[in-house]
C-alpha cells in the first residue's frame, strides 16, 4: 500500500461524520438486476438529512477545525448546491454563520435548503468556477474559513466513509463499485480506502460526456481545464479535477467512463422503479455508467454496485427527464419518413408497422407529391430500432434516424412544419444559455439587434440552463461578421444549418 492511500485509510477511519449523516443502506435494485443479468446494489446516500452525501466531508472537516479552534465565527463556501446544503447543515449543528456562493443556474430548491438552515446564499456567476472564484474573492477581504467542495484531505476522508460502510455491509465479492465524479472528492475517498483493503475491486468514476474533468486528467496525466462544461447534471459540472482528489485517483481508480444526458434520464427511471425515489442527474450518473458498462463487457452474473449520490431534483425538470428515459432505455425510436402525399398513406404506414405503438406523429403539408413526417415509435427492445429502419427501407420509404439528433429531441418535434418557402440567408443555430430571470430577453435583444430573427423556439424545461433555436437572416456579406458575434455572445452554440432535419421540416 502506498503512504498516500495509508494516510487516507487513517484520516477514513478516524473521520466524524455520524453526528450529522447516516449509515445508508445498500439496497438491491431487483428489477435492474433481473433485466442486466448481474447483482446491482445501490448505496442509497440521497437518503441523507439533506438527500446527498456532500455533509460528510462538510462536517468532518469543519468538526475537525472548531476541536483546534480554527473555525473562527464562520465560514464560506462555493457550490452548485449539494455542498452547499452539507455545509449549511454543519454550520447550524456547530453554531457558526455559513456564507454559501452558489452559481445563479443552482435550482432553486438548493438554494431555499440552504437558507432554511440559517446560511446565507450568494448567487454569483453561471458556473462553478465562477462562483468559486467569487467565495475566494471573499475569504481574502472578509478573512473567512473556506470550506472547499472537494479539494481537501478532510473533505475526501469524510465521503470516504461511504467505501467503509459499503465494505462492511457487504463482506463477501464485490467486482465493481461505480462512483459519480465532479471534482474528485467522492472518488478518492471511496477509492482509497477500497483499494487499500480490498484492491480486487474495480472502482469505475462515471462523468456526463460534457463535464468529463476526470478522465480528460487521466488521460493527460496532469489536471486539465475544459473549456466549458454541461449544465444538465449540475452537481458534477466542474471543469478541472480537484489536485487531491487527482492524487489519489492515478493511483487507485481503475477507469472513467463518461455518459450522455438521454443515459442519465433513463437512470433516474430505472431508480425510481428500483426504489420508487427520484434522484437528481448526478445521482444517477453512477448507475448509468453501470448499465454502459455492463453492455460494452457484456458482464454477467456479477455483483455491482453503483452509489446514489443526490436526490436534489427540481420538480419541473421531471418533464425533460421523462421525455427523454425512453430515448436512453432504447424503448423509443424518432425518424423522419417521407410517405406519399395521398389519401390512405398515413394508414398504409400505419398498417406497415404493425402492433408497433405510435408515440408521436407530427406532418405538415409540403407539397402535393410528398409529405414528411416526424414520427415517435415503441420499441420492444434496443435492436429492434435498426430492425424497424431495414424495414421501412425495403418498403421503400425514405427514412433518416433522428433517436441520437439532438436537435430533433430538444425542439424540433415540438415545431415541425415551419417551412418559410419565401425566405432568404436563413441560417440555424441552436444556443443554450444559463437561465435566470432577464436572460432570454437580453439574448434575443443582443441577437435581433442588427439580423433578422426568422425562427425561434425556446422551451423551458425547469432546468438550470435554457435552449433556443434560432433562424437568423445572415447575407453572405455579413458571415465572417456573424461568426465573430457568435464567438463574442459566448453561449455554447450549435450550427445546424446542415441538419437534415431542418431541411425536411423548417426551411
Amino acid at each position: 500500500m502506498s503512504a498516500l492511500l495509508q494516510d487516507y485509510l487513517h484520516r477514513i477511519l478516524t473521520a466524524r461524520v455520524y453526528d450529522v449523516a447516516i449509515d445508508s443502506k445498500l439496497t438491491p435494485a431487483v428489477l435492474l438486476s433481473e433485466r442486466l443479468g448481474n447483482r446491482v446494489l445501490l448505496k442509497r446516500e440521497d437518503t441523507q438529512p439533506v438527500f446527498s452525501f456532500k455533509l460528510r466531508g462538510a462536517y468532518n472537516m469543519m468538526h475537525r477545525l472548531k476541536t483546534e479552534g480554527a473555525l473562527g465565527p464562520g465560514v464560506i463556501t462555493a457550490s452548485a448546491g449539494n455542498h452547499a446544503q452539507g455545509v449549511a447543515l454543519a454550520a447550524e449543528r456547530l453554531g457558526v454563520l455559513a456564507i454559501i456562493v452558489m452559481p445563479v443556474t443552482t435550482p432553486a430548491i438548493k438554494v431555499d435548503a440552504v437558507r432554511r438552515r440559517g446560511a446565507r446564499a450568494i448567487l454569483h456567476g453561471d458556473t462553478f468556477d465562477e462562483a468559486f472564484k467569487h467565495a475566494q474573492a471573499l475569504v481574502e477581504n472578509e478573512g473567512w474559513v473556506f470550506i472547499p467542495p472537494y479539494d481537501h484531505p478532510d473533505i475526501i476522508a469524510g465521503q470516504g466513509t461511504i467505501g467503509a460502510e459499503i465494505l462492511r455491509h457487504h463482506p463477501d465479492p464485490i467486482d465493481a463499485i461505480f462512483v459519480p465524479v465532479g471534482g474528485g472528492g467522492l472518488i478518492a475517498g471511496v477509492a482509497a480506502y477500497v483499494k487499500s483493503l480490498r484492491p480486487d475491486i474495480k472502482i469505475i468514476g462515471v462523468e456526463p460526456d460534457d463535464a468529463a474533468c476526470m478522465a480528460a486528467a487521466l488521460a493527460a496525466g496532469e489536471r486539465v481545464i475544459l473549456d466549458q462544461v454541461g449544465l444538465f447534471a449540475d452537481g458534477v459540472a466542474v471543469k478541472q479535477a480537484g489536485a487531491y482528489p487527482f492524487a489519489v485517483a492515478q493511483l487507485a481508480v481503475d477507469e472513467v467512463i463518461t455518459v450522455d444526458t438521454d443515459a442519465m434520464t433513463a437512470a433516474i427511471k430505472d431508480m425510481f422503479d428500483d426504489t420508487r425515489s427520484i434522484n437528481e442527474a448526478a445521482g444517477a450518473l453512477a448507475l448509468a455508467g453501470l448499465k454502459k458498462y455492463v453492455k460494452q463487457h457484456d458482464l454477467k452474473g456479477k455483483t455491482l454496485i453503483a452509489i446514489a449520490s443526490g436526490a436534489n431534483m427540481n420538480f419541473d425538470r421531471l418533464r425533460f427527464v421523462a421525455e427523454r428515459a425512453d430515448i436512453g432505455e432504447q424503448r423509443e425510436a424518432l425518424f423522419a419518413v417521407t410517405i406519399p402525399e395521398q389519401p390512405g398513406s398515413f394508414c398504409a404506414f400505419c398498417e406497415l408497422l404493425g402492433r408497433r405503438q405510435i408515440t408521436e406523429f407530427n406532418y405538415r403539408y409540403a407539397d402535393q407529391a410528398r409529405a414528411h413526417i416526424f414520427v415517435g415509435i415503441r420499441l420492444d427492445a434496443p435492436n429492434d430500432r435498426l430492425a424497424l429502419l431495414h424495414h421501412l427501407r425495403h418498403a421503400e420509404y425514405p427514412v433518416i434516424d433522428l433517436t441520437d439528433n439532438e436537435m430533433a429531441k430538444l425542439h424540433a418535434r415540438h415545431m415541425v412544419g415551419g417551412h418559410a418557402r419565401l425566405l432568404a440567408d436563413e441560417r440555424l443555430y441552436r444556443f443554450e444559455f444559463p437561465e435566470r430571470p432577464g436572460a432570454l430577453l437580453k439574448f434575443l435583444t443582443h441577437l435581433g439587434a442588427r439580423w433578422n430573427i426568422s425562427l425561434f423556439h425556446y422551451r423551458n424545461h425547469g432546468a438550470d440552463y435554457g435552449r433556443v433555436l434560432v433562424g437568423v437572416q445572415v447575407p453572405k456579406v455579413d458571415h465572417i461578421i456573424f461568426n465573430s458575434y457568435l464567438e463574442q455572445l459566448a453561449y455554447p452554440f450549435w450550427d445546424e444549418s446542415d441538419n437534415p432535419v431542418y431541411d425536411l421540416f423548417l426551411a
